[in-house]
Formats: structure tokens, C-alpha cells, sequence
């Protein structure tokens, strides 16, 4: 399982800085400008979060320097849960998130490179702790901020497609096009990974899914011209605080044939993609 595994390792310092903030007080492609924006600024040793904090639909700007790949990610604290406990069980369970959800929601996951890029989700009130998962050196960089009810909360602009993870698979058209914003979700109750790789033709595209269902990662590795992720995705499990693991990505990759894939882990140690989760799609 990729990304997520140094969550743990903020475990002994994110109680501290909780227990304060709850003391003291996230069609066609459409442009992000209507919506509030909740700023995350990025430098591989800290992550400060700014803009609009209120409820409802938000453009989440990624500002990243002094790193190659910011990882924002986004944690809904359930009302008196404990967040190092949260933490603790994630370590104690392989880093697997699904063992987060007493204690709260990963609502948004969405890597974001060097520059500013942008994505839009939905937030709640309530308290969030803010994480860059791919830090320059030492533990992950977080802060935690309040997220206020807002009287009336913006919406998402209607999407251009869906892709839906379950388990084991995706559903969703088989094209998507580039410049149109997609929304990504959960309708299943596991957590999924939204990977997403590109390879030379459909030919390569099966040779690579029978060799992910083999589980020759390596080999299949080989067939790959670049790879990334479009978000994580949530249990559905987790949706008792509201909407959460759903993420509005504008599709900027090139044309082309695409596999999507999931890389969770099951308990008995087999990737999501060996149980069938991995999709041919084309880009035009």
C-alpha cells in the first residue's frame, strides 16, 4: 500500500496541538473562482492552512515549495474523539485507514505538485487536522484549524463524470476528457486509492492488468510511462460526519490509455489490484 504509511508517526504531537484548538474554538469543467477557497502552503517542513474555513463546497489551492510533491491531506476529527489514539490504532494496524474511522474522516487527498494546482471538496464543521504526508526529512508537518458552519454553504459545480471506487472495482465512463473536471468518490466500505497510470496502447494495458492480478508489480512497472494519483478515497463507512472522501480533480493528464488502480491492502495482505481493482480508461 502506497502513501499514508508516516500518518503514524505524527501520532505523539498531533493530541497537543488538538487539545488547544478545541479549547480555542475545509457538465464541463467549471472554474474554481466561484467557490471559497481554503489555501494549503506547503515547504516539505511545514503546512499552514488559510483562506475560507467555513462549511460547504471549497477549491482546495495547493501551494507547494521547497519540495518536489506536497501530499495534503485532510483529517475530520469526530466531536471528543482522540486523535492520538486515532493515530495509534493506524500504526497499530499496518497504517491502514480504515481503522481511522472511530475517530474521525481522511475527507481530502489529492498530491500536489510543486506550484499551486487545485482541487475542490466538501467541508464540515468541526475540526480539522491538515497533514503533508511527504515531508523533506523528520515526522509530517500538520496544524489544526476550526472549520466554522456557514449559513448558507456553497455547492459543488456539477461534474463532466464520475469514477466511483467499490469493492473491487471502478465504475465510470471509459473516456474521460482533458480540461473537464471529474469527481472522484466512494461507494463502497473500504478505503481505495484513485492511482492512476498511463501506458503506451491497449495491449499494454492487459498485459499489465494480468500482471497486477498476478501480483507482479515490478513487471507490470515496466509497461508504465508515468503514473500518479487523482485522490483518495474514503469509506463510505466514514460518511456518518457527512460527505466525505469526494474530490473534484480537472483532468490535465495527457491523451492517451490509462489504467486506474487501487494499491490498499486487504488484512490478508493482498493489494486491491490482485482482487480485480485496476480499469482500462482513455484520455482524449
Amino acid at each position: 500500500m502506497k502513501r499514508l504509511v508516516s500518518l503514524a508517526s505524527v501520532a505523539g504531537v498531533v493530541v497537543v496541538a488538538t487539545a488547544f484548538a478545541l479549547v480555542g474554538g475545509s457538465a464541463a469543467a467549471t472554474t474554481s473562482s466561484t467557490l471559497p477557497t481554503l489555501t494549503l502552503t506547503m515547504n516539505g517542513k511545514t503546512i499552514i492552512a488559510g483562506g475560507s474555513e467555513v462549511s460547504g463546497a471549497v477549491t482546495v489551492k495547493s501551494i507547494v515549495t521547497g519540495e518536489k510533491l506536497g501530499d495534503p491531506l485532510l483529517f475530520h476529527v469526530k466531536p471528543g474523539a482522540s486523535i492520538a489514539a486515532g493515530f495509534a490504532a493506524l500504526a497499530k494496524h499496518n497504517n491502514d485507514p480504515n481503522y481511522l474511522d472511530p475517530y474521525g474522516l481522511i475527507s481530502f487527498h489529492v498530491p500536489a505538485p510543486k506550484g499551486v494546482s487545485s482541487a475542490q471538496t466538501r467541508l464540515l464543521p468541526g475540526t480539522y487536522v491538515a497533514v503533508d504526508t511527504e515531508p523533506t526529512s523528520g515526522p509530517p508537518p500538520f496544524t489544526v484549524f476550526s472549520v466554522t458552519k456557514s449559513a448558507h454553504p456553497a455547492a459543488l459545480p456539477k461534474p463532466a463524470a464520475t469514477v466511483s471506487a467499490i469493492e473491487f472495482g471502478f465504475k465510470g465512463p471509459g473516456t474521460l476528457y482533458k480540461g473537464t473536471l471529474v469527481r472522484f468518490q466512494n461507494q463502497g466500505f473500504l478505503a481505495h486509492m484513485i492511482d492512476w497510470a498511463r501506458v503506451k496502447n491497449l495491449k499494454d494495458a492487459s498485459k499489465a492488468v494480468t500482471l497486477l492480478r498476478a501480483g507482479k508489480d515490478n513487471a507490470a512497472g515496466k509497461l508504465v510511462l508515468a503514473s500518479g494519483e487523482w485522490a483518495s478515497v474514503f469509506s463510505s463507512e466514514q460518511l456518518t460526519l457527512g460527505d466525505g472522501g469526494l474530490q473534484q480533480v480537472k483532468i490535465t493528464q495527457p491523451k492517451g490509455v490509462y489504467l486506474i488502480l487501487c494499491f490498499m491492502n486487504t488484512q490478508d495482505g493482498r493489494e486491491h489490484t490482485q482482487l480485480g481493482m485496476e480499469r482500462i480508461i482513455h484520455i482524449k
